[in-house]
């Protein structure tokens, strides 16, 4: 048990430590010393309230109405000075979550798409779920969590500590006689407050522990569910063409019955832990006016000593009962805590492993393939001892039955796969644009889209405009400023077409096309690869397709071929106009 939670602060301090020690951190330290004195602020005006109890009290029992009078002033200026410090508490603490968690998901961010970790994430199968949702959502609370706890923690702390003094003083001491002799208890209050509320810890954990666990499993099967029905609706068209209607169904209520089931079990555990919960922070009411009543009812306090002592007994007790009250949200934090931990576990050891396949520039003009074993992500060898160079200016055509590798050839030469053994040298200095069969089209603007990822040198409208009526897209010509989700608005072949008009503003020193133009019929297809050779005339094609109406657009032509155990392997193939031998296997 103490292991684990020693292993929950060593992973609490690596999530939180960045932040503290990083370029915010004199703002960050500057807000939580506010905050801290804010809080400290609350504790002591809840001292000056204990003690006005005692006032306010006895002057009721006196009948003393100046007195009583007085004390009602005093409350107002007391109530008004506590709601004035626990309103600015919460803004700054507000204001110190917000910018922690806009530098926390920053952080989280770069590394997740620093050296394509998203894609190897996804690549390799990591058992981090929902990479998404740790970032949208486990980050927020996650900061939230830590804000509220560490700051009601350290309040209660202080309570404990301002109060026991209090609480010493007025409990007296309790005589227990043993036959001739008798037993002296002194600040004998204290003393139940503290079994009382070690009581209640140790029952609260034993009842509650799971919730730990079922809080976990609660964040994943949310975003499991929410990340399927988000699938359905980009590809909507699919299941409506398909009638996949009811498949969708049986696979959403699968989902979501296990959100119900895991909901079953956290209202059995809750259930447990509010009766437990409830019950004892009921009993904490009048347990303390019991335990003081025999010294009001012996004269050796007043009804304000009796409210005083019942008071500070209250406090002393629901510091000490802390955890108890908050059992439910550590069990969430840790659960946050936890999933971020094993996210940002599953990122630095990607990041760590040793390129299999390894991608690096070179001095070289010429794109060049040494000795490369690809190899699935299961070990399994796709292609053998690959060995290809390409010049500058040279356009491949790269064929091959289906399965045989082609589009895992293009991932090695884009850096992306790095199941293999193996180099590959790229020219210093140029530039590279990927084509593949399903282009990405990201949320927002035409403009955006049709120049995504950005343009070296920026285009104008009008030459936007002009790509676009090459690429018969002009009519979207009119629309560069209008946003919508494009992947959704525009049919497989405008989506494809729209990726070379990115080509052709792009102007890449090297241009790969997997099957880049397929959901075209073979005349615009033609065309398309027709308008690349007469725009693009420095730049470098590299194509993967089938048909062989553009094996004339092609200087030469690289065959995978299959051996009987199913290893590929590179062969120079006939090409309709000649060209240098490239190829050695």
């Amino acid at each position: 048990m103490f292991g684990k939670w020693r292993g929950f602060a060593r992973d609490l301090w690596a999530l939180t430590r960045p932040y503290w020690f990083s370029e915010e951190r004199w703002v960050a330290r500057g807000l939580l010393a506010v905050i801290v004195a804010l809080n400290l602020g609350l504790v002591y005006l809840l001292v000056i309230l204990n003690q006005w109890n005692n006032l306010f009290y006895n002057a009721l029992q006196e009948k003393n109405f100046d007195a009583f009078a007085h004390q009602l002033l005093r409350f107002a200026w007391i109530a008004a000075a506590y709601i004035a410090i626990a309103v600015y508490s919460l803004y700054l603490r507000q204001m110190l979550e917000i910018r922690w968690r806009r530098w926390l998901t920053e952080h989280f961010i770069g590394r997740w798409l620093a050296s394509q970790t998203y894609y190897r994430l996804q690549l390799q199968g990591s058992t981090t779920d929902n990479p998404d949702q740790r970032i949208a959502q486990d980050i927020s609370l996650f900061v939230q969590q830590t804000l509220a706890i560490s700051l009601d923690l350290l309040s209660n702390t202080v309570t404990l500590f301002s109060f026991l003094t209090i609480l010493w003083g007025l409990s007296g001491a309790l005589t227990i006689p043993l036959g001739s002799h008798s037993l002296e208890i002194p600040g004998y209050m204290f003393w139940v407050a503290l079994v009382y509320s070690a009581i209640g810890t140790w029952i609260t954990h034993k009842v509650a522990r799971p919730l730990v666990r079922i809080n976990n499993q609660m964040q994943r099967f949310e975003a499991d569910f929410r990340y399927a029905l988000v699938r359905l609706r980009e590809n909507a068209e699919g299941v409506a063409l398909y009638g996949g209607e009811a498949d969708e169904a049986k696979g959403l209520a699968g989902r979501f019955g296990a959100i119900i089931g895991n909901w079953r079990e956290y209202m059995r555990f809750t259930k447990r832990y509010t009766w437990f919960s409830n019950g004892f922070g009921q009993v904490a009411e009048i347990f303390p006016i019991l335990v003081a009543a025999p010294r009001f009812f012996a004269g050796a306090i007043q009804l304000g000593g009796l409210m005083q002592t019942a008071s500070a007994f209250g406090r002393v007790q629901g510091a000490m009962s802390w955890f108890v009250n908050n059992y439910d949200t550590m069990a969430s934090w840790k659960a946050t805590v936890d999933r971020l931990t094993g996210f940002e576990a599953s990122m630095a050891r990607i990041a760590g492993e040793p390129g299999g396949i390894r991608r690096h520039p070179s001095p070289q003009p010429a794109i060049t393939v040494d000795g490369v074993d690809v190899q699935l992500p299961d070990e399994r060898p796709l292609i053998a001892a690959a060995n290809l160079s390409i010049e500058p200016g040279q356009s491949v055509l790269i064929t091959g039955p289906s399965g045989s590798g082609k589009s895992t050839l293009f991932r090695v030469l884009g850096g992306l796969w790095p199941f293999g053994r193996g180099a590959v040298a790229v020219p210093a200095g140029t530039r590279s644009l990927f084509l593949p069969q399903r282009p990405y089209l990201p949320l927002g603007r035409l403009r955006d889209t049709v120049t995504y990822p950005g343009l070296t040198v920026p285009a104008s409208d009008d030459e936007i405009r002009e790509v676009l009526g090459a690429c018969q897209l002009g009519q979207l010509a009119g629309r560069l400023e209008e946003s919508a989700n494009w992947a959704q608005r525009l049919s497989p072949g405008e989506q494809q077409r729209l990726a070379i008009a990115r080509a052709l503003l792009q102007k890449p020193d090297w241009l790969f096309l997997d099957e880049a133009a397929s959901a075209l019929d073979e005349t615009s297809e033609t065309a398309l690869y027709r308008l690349l050779k007469q725009r693009l005339p420095r730049t470098t094609i590299v194509s993967i397709a089938h048909r062989g109406s553009l094996a004339g657009f092609h200087d030469r032509r690289v065959e995978i071929r299959q051996s009987e155990d199913g290893i590929g392997h590179l062969a120079e193939a006939p090409a309709p106009a000649s060209g240098p031998a490239r190829i050695t296997a």
